[in-house]
């Protein structure tokens, strides 16, 4: 029966996009390497109406569908859950920017296109695409939109809901809902569209979407400003705010352990001031209008912060090579973790202004738990998103130390909960966070979703063992 199946899947995509052992292994395992089952294909489809028949071919014969982009993501959504349970339908093949328009600020880009791939697309017509994130040479559209990307420039910009008008999805039941609409004002019920972003492909697959473009910035400034203490980038965010406005693109937290393994295990980092601070931050301002001197505006602001007592040094980029070498440092923490070993992640989110407070108690409650805790802190102050992870320094000791993953986890999640943030800030739940989704999610809105699930997938089929 399995080879009648495979063999149904060859007749539609051709038997070369058809993968099986050694061929598949690559699509198998998460980039962490913490999630690995063997599928009982990989499935590479080159279109939309090749896409809608293997779904309806699945659901003919009661195969899950495990939809799959540039698998980057870091909770296991992307990958099957168990051996021989599922095909993995990998949308690489699906890479084609549909159009552009520039009157209309859109762009319509197949969900297989690399978001570095976008945004040259958009930069082609002289507008911004501007998600950005580390993966971005190799994450996928259709994988962003269903995981709810933000990276560096959410504060601005807003998230992929934000960025999104209009998307084309294969239903579970094999059918193609076209909503690849550019209307900024679509007021005619539900916006269906929202209930595929963040949705982890549990509802269809997402193969296509019309985004957001928005004007290129003309001038920049960017800077990495050391800080006396946590407490001061409160301080200086509130500041940047204030006087910059929708100019403030990026406002980056960085802790000094995060750095540190950058300028370790990265060819080429260096440490950007003289003296270790405990903290930094790494400000982008960017202005569409090219005669503006944002670095001159930049250093007038850090100069009153070191007088302040909010800003302890800093310094400014003066080229483009020299912000491309500050935004590095930031960029490459995740793959210098990944060197470094395993951590105990989370990827958190909290009000702005319970940042430093949650930061001091999760501090304190965790070396409570494990003295000699090593605490990674980076991410995206400038909307509250933190990357918050956690090992020991000594790979013996780290072995043990995961052991405690599930204490220390509640810990941080417990705190992030009393402090009316989310578990989640935009790498998704996949196979990680469901049990902690059912913890800390009301029992209202996992009704909801379960109900949202059942109507739009009743057979189970699309991406199991993921979200609910």
């Amino acid at each position: 029966m399995v080879r009648d199946f495979r063999d149904g899947l060859a007749k539609i995509v051709g038997a070369t996009h058809v993968l099986m052992g050694a061929e598949a292994a690559q699509f198998e395992g998460d980039w962490r390497g913490r999630y690995r089952a063997r599928a009982l294909a990989v499935v590479r489809p080159a279109n939309t109406a090749e896409i809608a028949a293997v779904v309806s071919l699945c659901r003919e014969w009661r195969v899950p569908v495990v939809p799959q982009g540039g698998n980057t993501g870091l909770c296991g959504g992307s990958v099957p859950v168990v051996d021989d349970s599922a095909i993995v339908l990998s949308l690489g093949r699906l890479n084609r920017i549909r159009g552009v328009d520039p009157l209309d600020a859109s762009l319509c880009a197949e969900a297989g296109c690399t978001l570095a791939q976008v945004q040259a697309a958009a930069e082609g017509i002289g507008q911004l695409f501007p998600l950005s994130l580390a993966s971005e040479g190799s994450c996928e559209i259709g994988g962003n939109i269903s995981t709810n990307a933000g990276g560096v420039h959410v504060l601005r910009y807003g998230t992929m809901r934000d960025l999104v008008l209009g998307l084309e999805v294969v239903l579970p039941d094999g059918r193609i809902w076209d909503g690849l609409r550019r209307l900024r004002k679509d007021n005619t019920g539900y916006d269906l569209k929202q209930l595929y972003i963040g949705a982890e492909g549990t509802l269809g697959v997402v193969t296509a979407a019309t985004l957001k473009l928005f004007p290129q910035p003309k001038s920049r400034a960017v800077a990495w400003i050391g800080l006396p203490d946590i407490a001061a980038a409160q301080s200086l965010f509130t500041v940047l705010k204030q006087r910059f406005g929708e100019r403030l693109m990026a406002f980056e937290l960085i802790g000094e352990a995060a750095l540190e393994l950058v300028v370790r295990h990265i060819p080429g980092a260096h440490r950007p001031l003289p003296a270790h601070q405990g903290w930094a931050v790494l400000v982008e301002l960017t202005d569409s209008q090219a005669d503006v001197d944002l670095v001159a505006l930049m250093e007038g602001i850090l100069g009153e912060g070191v007088a302040a007592g909010w800003a302890a040094d800093a310094v400014i980029a003066q080229s483009l090579a020299q912000a491309k070498t500050l935004w590095g440092l930031r960029e490459n923490i995740s793959e210098a973790q990944k060197i470094e070993g395993v951590s105990i992640k989370h990827d958190i989110s909290v009000p702005i202004s319970r940042i430093v407070q949650f930061l001091g108690e999760a501090d304190v409650a965790l070396r409570n738990r494990s003295s000699g805790v090593r605490i990674v802190v980076f991410g995206h102050f400038g909307d509250g998103n933190l990357h918050y992870n956690l090992s020991m320094t000594d790979d013996a000791e780290n072995a043990r130390f995961l052991l405690t993953a599930d204490d220390m986890t509640r810990i941080v999640h417990d705190l992030v909960a009393a402090h009316g943030g989310s578990i989640s800030a935009e790498h998704g739940i996949g196979q990680l966070k469901r049990a902690d989704l059912r913890r800390y999610k009301s029992a209202v809105e996992l009704e909801m979703m379960t109900k949202v699930k059942a109507a739009l997938d009743p057979e189970g089929l699309m991406n199991p063992g993921k979200l609910l």
